[in-house]
């Protein structure tokens, strides 16, 4: 059993419960009621009106001529088809040929944005790679100063500009100095404002330009949402998809909802693979994404 699997089982137990297949189908007869109370059971869970419409109709199709006749087949498709609804194949950016790796961190205010980068920092530093942070939110006091906490923890370098400032200035500054000590990595916070979209793809188009000027393109485009907002998330990773090519989401505060079944509408309505998803406030609760893994922690592997 992996370290992946121990982490998310426990960060889960909430939607676990919500979903609560075992306790729902044991002792059960495959029939009309518990398919409608297994209908009530997934939206509990937040995996959205319309998915689980769409899971429903299949499941009574296949009731109705008899190709599945037990719960305990109904689970196993259940698992097959979460699983192959969420596994998505990561979107490829173009990369840098010239200097630095550049990961880019969006996402609106109080997401986990930059703790999420400064996790990810510090897996980088733990693996001997030479990394520096950009500040790119110069709009929040607060982000630039949690920045500033994240490169002292990992010993890195970090180019930061007053508030106010163009965040534009301070990415470049931070590419140029990349390129200058040769380092491996170039991790770019930015400001977490959902304004109209528009305006978010003017910001996102600028961001694109500054990079392209140092020779390269993002080799990541990190998307980081908060799992408890539900709808909101969806609807931001929406948003975003259409504004700039995502590689990726990050899903955080895993652990504190009984909905993670908003991973499944993310991926679905967004067209995004997960890549990430925080379980805690440590540096170890941000872990890789694991599709199988992540549905055998909400659902139960076989029901008697």
């Amino acid at each position: 059993m992996s370290k992946f699997f121990e982490r998310i089982k426990e960060g889960l137990k909430k939607t676990s419960r919500a979903i609560s297949l075992k306790n729902l189908f044991e002792g059960r007869k495959l029939d009309e009621d518990l398919i409608e109370e297994l209908e009530d059971s997934l939206i509990g869970a937040d995996l959205g009106p319309s998915y689980v419409a769409d899971l429903i109709d299949n499941l009574n199709e296949l009731y109705q001529n008899k190709t599945l006749t037990e719960t305990k087949e109904v689970n196993q498709w259940l698992r097959n088809k979460l699983i192959s609804s969420i596994k998505t194949e990561k979107k490829e950016a173009p990369t840098s040929t010239n200097g630095p790796a550049v990961w880019l961190f969006l996402g609106v205010n109080g997401v986990g944005k930059t703790t999420s980068l400064g996790k990810l920092a510090k897996r980088l530093v733990n693996n001997k790679f030479d990394i520096i942070l950009a500040a790119g939110d110069t709009f929040r006091a607060a982000a630039g100063e949690q920045l500033s906490l994240w490169a002292n923890k990992t010993g890195s370098e970090i180019v930061r500009h007053n508030e106010g400032g163009d965040p534009s200035a301070v990415i470049f500054d931070a590419l140029e100095a990349g390129l200058k000590r040769k380092s491996d990595y170039v991790l770019i916070d930015t400001a977490g404002r959902l304004h109209n979209k528009k305006n978010l793809m003017a910001e996102c188009q600028k961001i694109f330009r500054t990079i392209e000027r140092k020779g390269g393109a993002p080799e990541e485009i990190f998307l980081v949402v908060d799992a408890s907002t539900g709808q909101n998330a969806v609807q931001q990773a929406k948003i975003f998809s259409e504004v700039a090519p995502l590689t990726g989401i990050i899903l955080t505060k895993m652990d504190g909802t009984a909905k993670g079944g908003v991973a499944f509408r993310l991926v679905a309505e967004s067209g995004v693979p997960i890549r990430y998803i925080g379980i805690g406030e440590s540096e170890e609760d941000l872990i890789e994404f694991n599709p199988e893994e992540f549905v055998d922690a909400i659902l139960p592997a076989e029901i008697e």
